[in-house]
């Protein structure tokens, strides 16, 4: 099967979304200039840089997530364990801008330290940072924001022999459709130039 996107695809759902999987879960959580809390997934998520360090989200329409770093600045990504799928999933509702979605979930709130925003404090992982830009691309509503790392919370119990391990904590990761999976098997693999 081969289609052009502009021609449509025949299918009874969209497969892009199907292609590229799996994807990390990049779990938002923003505090808007009036002090409401704000938390949304966003499976178009990764890192894209490691000098400094750099994070990327993309969000298709008009979001809260959006609309709160364009006006401070700043932004935290949690990281998803598969303990909180519920929660998570609670949190992508489509929520007025004054509801807390932290409390929503039942989450528990941890404030950042380099920034003014809360973090999930159940989350294994979260890193803090500052918006860099806000890029619109094609389409009506498409936005990608980029920032830069200012601050990583590791939780000590998944820091193992100097790695952060993520096999203490299942990664829950977004597949195409509905479909989610998560992180139950690592293996190592070694570059052909690697010499360590």
């Amino acid at each position: 099967m081969f289609y052009r996107p502009e021609d449509g695809h025949g299918l009874p759902h969209n497969p892009f979304n199907a292609v590229i999987t799996p994807r990390p879960i990049g779990w938002i959580s923003t505090r808007g200039k009036d002090g409401h809390d704000n938390l949304a997934p966003y499976s178009f998520f990764n890192g894209v840089a490691y000098e400094p360090p750099q994070v990327m989200f993309a969000s298709t329409g008009a979001k809260d997530s959006v609309t709160n770093i364009r006006e401070t600045g700043v932004f935290c990504v949690n990281v998803v364990p598969a303990a909180l799928t519920d929660a998570m999933n609670i949190t992508s509702g489509g929520f007025h801008a004054t509801v807390d979605e932290f409390d929503e979930a039942g989450l528990e709130k941890a404030e950042c330290q380099t920034i003014d925003c809360a973090r999930v404090a159940a989350s294994p992982a979260a890193l803090e940072c500052r918006m860099t830009r806000i890029v619109q691309i094609e389409g009506a509503a498409n936005f990608v924001v980029f920032g830069q790392v200012t601050g990583v919370y590791l939780c000590d119990d998944c820091v193992v022999d100097g790695r952060f391990d993520v096999s203490r904590f299942t990664p829950l990761s977004r597949l195409g459709y509905r479909d989610y999976s998560t992180v139950t098997e690592v293996f190592e693999l070694k570059r052909p130039d690697d010499k360590g």
